[in-house]
Order: C-alpha cells, then structure tokens, then sequence
C-alpha cells in the first residue's frame, strides 16, 4: 500500500447528532475528505457477555493511508464509544480524479 493511498473507514454513531458533529470536525480539520452518513442501520452485537441491539448511523469516511494514524486518534477522542467501531479498506480501484480530490482535501502530517 502507498502511504498516499486513498482508504476508507467505516464507524458506526449512536445517533445522526453525534455522527454529523464528529463528520464534520473530521472534515474541518482535514483528517477526511468526505464523510456518508448512513442512517437506520440495525446492528446486533455481543457486548460484555450479552447480546445488544441497537439502531445505529454508519458512517463511511474517506481519507489517506498515511493519516490513518491521527485519523484513528482524533476519532478515539471525539467519539461517545468506549469502543468504536473503527474499520479501514483499501478500495480496489478509485478514480483517478475522485483520488486526487482527497489527496488534495486531506492534509499532509
């Protein structure tokens, strides 16, 4: 993976409040270039020994290999979880324009 490599991470929220004021520093600060917000998302899950259920908001934020790092740190820090779903991918494929509109939109360390 190049360290410029444009990545997606996937986080769930507890509620579109939250999300979108999280979404938007992370934006604001450029840590990502986009962030979706997915409402209504049902997530099922075991948490200290019991199943859970609960109606979530996903969210999928696009960034940089090489920021995942501070990326990860400043979601830890924001974020009302003691334990947020934090999940990067690397795409197959981006568009060339599409990857260079994030590169230019995340800043560099």
């Amino acid at each position: 993976m190049t360290t410029n490599e444009v990545i997606l991470v996937f986080c769930t929220f507890p509620d579109q409040d939250s999300a979108r004021q999280v979404g938007t520093f992370m934006v604001e600060t450029q840590l990502a270039a986009c962030v979706n917000l997915i409402p209504g998302v049902e997530s099922i899950y075991r948490w200290q020994g019991a199943v859970e259920s609960a109606q979530e908001v996903q969210t999928v934020f696009k960034t940089t290999w090489d920021r995942l790092p501070t990326f990860e740190q400043t979601l830890l820090a924001h974020h009302p979880y003691d334990t947020p779903e934090i999940i990067a991918v690397r795409p197959e494929a981006v568009s060339e324009r599409y990857s260079d509109w994030v590169k230019q939109s995340v800043i560099d360390e």
